[in-house]
């Protein structure tokens, strides 16, 4: 059997954590930041944790190559 190769673009944006958390960057941080109120960049920094339902998936793309 052929192994499974790691999902390059997810392998960009996410990161599984030590306890199988995936970890990602937030949306709409990179430009067009002069529209958006101080709050909600402030909000934006930092990574966000992904939503449990959506681990197995991630963690299957990246075929256990997280960094």
């Amino acid at each position: 059997m052929p192994k499974q190769k790691t999902h390059k673009g997810t392998k960009k944006r996410f990161r599984v954590t030590a306890k199988g958390k995936v970890k990602h960057r937030r949306s709409g941080t990179s430009h067009l930041q002069v529209r958006v109120s101080a709050k909600r960049k402030r909000n934006l920094r930092g990574t966000g944790v992904l939503d449990k339902s959506d681990t197995p998936n991630i963690v299957e793309a990246l075929a256990s190559n997280s960094y």
